[in-house]
C-alpha cells in the first residue's frame, strides 16, 4: 500500500526523514509531498499522531499529471478501486487542497469528484454527507499533478491547538520543527533559543525531545477513527504515550520582554510540554553569565527583523554571545527572510554557514541557515 505525507515545500526532506523514524518507511520526495509504502494502516495512524513535519496523512489512491484536469480526474477515479471503503462505510466527504494557478476552483474539484465517485458506483447507496462522513477523501494538487487518496486525520495537522498566545511573526509549527531538525538537534542536546516570541521552536524541541505527541489532546479528532480498521485505539494511543520522557538536557527558552516569556509559558502549558521547558526573562548580553563556555549544543531562533530595532546591535551581541556558550562542535540554526544580513553578522564572529535551505510558509518565502564555528588551531 501507498501513503503520501504532505507537508510545506522546503521541508520535504525532513519528512521523508521523519517518516523513516516513525514507521521505518523509505520515502520519494516530490515537492511539498513524500511517498512511502506501509505495511498496515496503523502506521498512518502514527504519522498523524506524532509526525511534526506532516499537515495532511493519506492512503494514496491514485496520481496522475494533468492537462484536462477533470478529464484525468474521472479517468483515476474510474480506474481505482475504493470499494474497499466505501462497501463499509457508505457516507464520504471530498476535500481539495491546490497550490498552484489553476483554471478551476476547489469547490468546483470536490463537487465533480463528488460526482464521479457516485457515477462509478451508480448501484450502490452511497452518498456524500460533509459532517457526518466516515470516509474522507482528499484531492491534493500541487501544479499540474494531482494526488487522491483518504485523509487519515481529517484535518490540517500543521495547525498547532497550543497557539493561542502569537507573536506577529510566529512560525509555523511544522517549519520550527524542521528548523529543529535541520540544526542537527538530537534528543540528549543542550538547546536555546534565545528570541522566544511565543515559544513555538522551543515547544517543537520538546516534542522531538520527549516523544510527547503534538496532537495528544485531539485523540478524539482524527478522521481514522470513523473507519473500521480493527484497531484498538484505545491500546494504540496508550502504547505511544507510555514512551514519553522527560529529555535528558534542557530546553531554554528566554526573551528580553516579560509578555512573550509569558505567551511561550502558557503556550507550552496549553501543548503539554511546559514540565520539558525552563522559560526566563534574559538579555541578550547576559547568555554569557547565564552559561557556562561552550555549553550549549544547539542554538535554534527566529531572531528579531523589525526595522524599529537596531538589528546590527542585536545581530553582533547575537553571534558574539553564542561564540562564547556554543561548543566548538555546535551549531547555530536560523530562519530568517533577511540571510545576507544574518550571514554578515555572522562571518565578523567567524562563523561559516554549513547549509542553507528555502522554506515556503504558504506564499512566504524564509531561508534556513545552519552555522558553525570556524575554529582556528
Amino acid at each position: 500500500m501507498k501513503g503520501i505525507v504532505i507537508t510545506s515545500k522546503g521541508i520535504e526532506e525532513t519528512a521523508a526523514i521523519e517518516v523513516k523514524e516513525l514507521i521505518n518507511a523509505e520515502c520519494v520526495v516530490q515537492e511539498s509531498c513524500v511517498i512511502f509504502d506501509f505495511k498496515e494502516f496503523r502506521d498512518l495512524c502514527l504519522l498523524c499522531y506524532k509526525c511534526q513535519s506532516a499537515d495532511r496523512v493519506l492512503q494514496l489512491i491514485a496520481s496522475f499529471e494533468f492537462g484536462n484536469f477533470f478529464e484525468g480526474l474521472e479517468k483515476a477515479i474510474e480506474k481505482s478501486d475504493l470499494g474497499i471503503w466505501l462497501k463499509e462505510h457508505k457516507k464520504f466527504r471530498v476535500e481539495c487542497v491546490r497550490l498552484g494557478a489553476h483554471d478551476f476552483k476547489s469547490v468546483d474539484v470536490e463537487a465533480k469528484a463528488g460526482k464521479f465517485i457516485l457515477k462509478k458506483h451508480s448501484n450502490k447507496k452511497f452518498e456524500i454527507d460533509i459532517k457526518g462522513y466516515k470516509v474522507a477523501f482528499l484531492i491534493f494538487i500541487i501544479g499540474n499533478k494531482c494526488y487522491f487518496g483518504v485523509d487519515f486525520a481529517g484535518f490540517e495537522l500543521n495547525k498547532r491547538a497550543y497557539k493561542i498566545f502569537l507573536h506577529p511573526n510566529s512560525l509555523r509549527g511544522t517549519i520550527a520543527y524542521a528548523l529543529v531538525r535541520e540544526s542537527g538537534f538530537k534528543k540528549g542536546d543542550a538547546v536555546l533559543d534565545p528570541f522566544s516570541r511565543d515559544g513555538v521552536i522551543a515547544i517543537e524541541a520538546a516534542f522531538y525531545a520527549s516523544g510527547f505527541p503534538h496532537n495528544y489532546y485531539k485523540k478524539d479528532k482524527f478522521a481514522f477513527l470513523r473507519l473500521n480498521l480493527g484497531i484498538d485505539f484505545e491500546e494504540f494511543f496508550k502504547s505511544i504515550d507510555n514512551k514519553v520522557k522527560k529529555p535528558k538536557a534542557g530546553i531554554q527558552s528566554y526573551d528580553h520582554l516579560f509578555k512573550y516569556v509569558d505567551y511561550s509559558k502558557k503556550n507550552a502549558k496549553i501543548a503539554g510540554v511546559e514540565k520539558f521547558i525552563n522559560f526566563s526573562r534574559v538579555e541578550l548580553e547576559w547568555l554569557d553569565i547565564k552559561f557556562r563556555e561552550k555549553s550549549v549544543d544547539r542554538i535554534i531562533t527566529n531572531p528579531v527583523a523589525s526595522k524599529s530595532a537596531n538589528l546590527d546591535k542585536v545581530y553582533n551581541e547575537f553571534f558574539y554571545q553564542s561564540a562564547y556558550i556554543l561548543k566548538d562542535e555546535g551549531r547555530i540554526s536560523i530562519i530568517s527572510r533577511m540571510p545576507d544580513f544574518v550571514r554578515k553578522h555572522a562571518e565578523k564572529h567567524d562563523f561559516a554557514v554549513v547549509k542553507e535551505k528555502e522554506v515556503w510558509s504558504g506564499e512566504q518565502m524564509l531561508k534556513i541557515i545552519v552555522f558553525k564555528k570556524e575554529i582556528s588551531f
